[in-house]
């Protein structure tokens, strides 16, 4: 039966997460993938005649979206988001307050620029989150732009009082909390010391229907690495959890809290795993007063995927590891296997012609007890014009050994071929640690942290912040040299040795002082990022007028001895030199980046300092 009608007093909300546009965009096969599932989703909202989209992050898959990606995701939200269709709820709440990180502060569809039929809302996620001097993210342009709100970010990493965007419908009142996307561990620290509030509306608290979206880790990753659902306030009514991607939409009560949660999952398989196989959906939520219902709307694009799981010690009348045609025989009976999940994934999409032709294929294989594997490659050509993944259809793994105690070697073979790291991520903080927890005592760290180090190399892969590293090792280089020299410690080098181990194990209990420590270090990156754009652009403009008021003949002019970093000098070529002539650019080969004046003022350039070798203070 019916619970809801539309009438004046029901709110109306398209609720999705994790669309992950501009995955594998570069692939023939799945590239526009992403893209034909967002427009299934605004095609929805728009027929379902829906009051707002809810977004609960990563609405994008890189940090940095290509323009192929941001071109497609701006074109769909001009296409059903715009229009002259009226929007039926209010905002009471101070929206200054809500969107204080834009220039722009006010919801989109009353600014009298714009033609708004239906609002989008969002938060951010760990794939697009906010980088850079500015801490700028992709939702941000989409935000100036006028296509979407966005939501839940947080300017303080001491403390979090999460403001809530405050709606009316009617006589239904919704309080809408968002927290964008924060490192897990940060933020579950934050949750323990108290640091986390979520403020609530002063008049009649007890109407609102209040409704919380986050983006974290909900299963358990690591002691600290996911938020318990305990640490949410018990007067929230729903929970929407981005970030996991298994569909689990259908809202399950918290028997401690009360709350319901609802996991929407992705509308994306990013990953071959168990919990992607899950069939995908968006949700339509019906709001009325303190009531509520959750409708699943199958997505009908989404490329269908089958998995299925092999243990060849459980057949031991097919397979005798002693036969010398095992091998032959296991693989005859893989492809018996992929050809099943063929026709099944044939007859799924009979029923649905909007579902992409090739299906995704995962058969995952167990050869532990004796058994060798076959070649993948060869396997896969048979099924290159059936199956979307063909290189990687099979996926063979053995069970983890007992590691004996003596083995001090890291096998990262191992640590990777784990069947059940195929749902999660393997993060490249977590290598690090593992790394130098299992390394040999001449490659240790000495100075700098594990932790601060994952950090850093993290920012360095998934941020494209190149300085990263540099940074964090020079931050914490100069905090030893103070500590040492705070502490006139003898510059012996056995006393040194001590005191910096005291140091570094000191820091190492204190977290947050480490926390504050990546941040500084991250930060100065992020500037001298900042800092050699302006250098390289300059550098860049300069070799421009250089070329066109010189001739040809003029390039063995003598050039600034002092140079910039090769990074910069890269950067400049790629920005600058396409416009200029030969010579020009073999000048710029041969190491101009900048002028000596710039040198002098850029922190990026250093000078070499000779130190006398009689009386070295312990800076030396």
């Amino acid at each position: 039966p019916v619970l809801f009608r539309d009438d004046d007093d029901t709110f109306k909300i398209l609720i999705a997460t994790d669309i992950h546009l501009g995955y594998l965009e570069k692939d023939p096969v799945r590239g526009n993938d992403t893209f034909v599932t967002f427009n299934e989703i605004l095609d929805h909202a728009q027929k379902k005649d829906v009051d707002f989209v809810l977004l609960g992050g990563d609405l994008f898959h890189e940090n940095k979206p290509s323009r192929k990606t941001v071109h497609s995701c701006l074109e769909s939200l001009r296409k059903y988001c715009m229009g002259d269709h009226p929007v039926q709820f209010e905002i009471l709440s101070d929206q200054a307050v809500n969107f204080h990180c834009s220039k722009f502060p006010w919801v989109n569809y009353q600014d009298r620029n714009l033609n708004i039929s239906i609002p989008i809302f969002s938060i951010h996620g760990n794939h697009d989150d906010p980088t850079g001097a500015d801490a700028l993210c992709a939702l941000d342009i989409l935000s100036c732009a006028g296509l979407l709100n966005h939501f839940g970010r947080s300017s303080s990493v001491e403390k979090i009082d999460i403001s809530p965007i405050l709606l009316r419908k009617g006589r239904t009142k919704i309080a809408l909390y968002g927290l964008g996307a924060i490192p897990d561990e940060r933020l579950y620290r934050m949750f323990v010391n108290k640091q986390v509030t979520m403020l609530r509306p002063k008049e009649d608290e007890d109407s609102w229907f209040n409704l919380f979206v986050i983006h974290q880790n909900r299963s358990k990753h690591g002691a600290t690495n996911y938020i318990p659902e305990q640490f949410l306030d018990d007067f929230i009514d729903l929970v929407v959890w981005g970030h996991e991607h298994e569909c689990k939409i259908a809202p399950f009560q918290n028997e401690q809290q009360r709350f319901y949660v609802s996991q929407p999952g992705s509308s994306v398989v990013t990953s071959l795993s168990p919990g992607e196989a899950v069939k995908k959906h968006i949700g339509l939520l019906h709001v009325k007063g303190k009531k509520m219902k959750m409708q699943k709307i199958a997505l009908e694009t989404v490329r269908t995927f089958h998995m299925e799981d092999i243990v060849l010690a459980d057949h031991p009348d097919l397979f005798n590891p002693d036969n010398p045609k095992v091998t032959q025989a296991i693989q005859a009976f893989c492809m018996e296997k992929v050809e099943l999940m063929l026709d099944s994934a044939e007859r799924e999409r009979l029923g649905n012609p909007r579902q992409p032709e090739k299906p995704l294929i995962r058969l995952r294989v167990d050869y532990t007890g004796g058994f060798e594997p076959f070649s993948v490659h060869r396997f896969s050509q048979k099924y290159m014009d059936r199956v979307a993944n063909p290189k990687d259809i099979i996926h063979f793994f053995r069970h983890r050994e007992q590691k004996e105690k003596n083995d001090s070697d890291l096998n990262f073979g191992k640590l990777v071929s784990r069947p059940a790291s195929e749902g999660m991520t393997l993060r490249v903080e977590d290598l690090v640690k593992q790394y130098f927890q299992t390394a040999e005592k001449k490659v240790q760290l000495s100075l700098l942290t594990e932790r601060g180090m994952g950090e850093a190399v993290q920012e360095f892969v998934d941020k494209e912040e190149k300085d990263a590293i540099e940074e964090l090792v020079k931050f914490q280089l100069e905090k030893t040299q103070r500590f040492l020299k705070e502490r006139h410690t003898d510059a012996e080098e056995e006393k040194i040795d001590e005191e910096v181990r005291k140091f570094r194990e000191s820091r190492k209990k204190n977290a947050e002082e480490e926390d504050e420590e990546v941040r500084e270090a991250m930060t100065r990156a992020r500037a001298h990022r900042s800092e050699d754009d302006v250098l390289v652009a300059a550098s860049s403009d300069e070799e421009l007028m250089d070329t066109g008021m010189r001739g040809f003949g003029d390039s063995d002019d003598v050039l600034p001895s002092t140079l910039t970093r090769g990074r910069g000098r890269a950067r400049g070529r790629a920005r600058g030199a396409r416009g200029q002539n030969s010579t020009a650019r073999g000048s710029s080969r041969r190491g101009r980046g900048s002028t000596s004046q710039e040198s002098a003022t850029s922190s990026r350039t250093y000078k070499p300092v000779s130190v006398p070798a009689k009386n070295m203070s312990i800076m030396d």
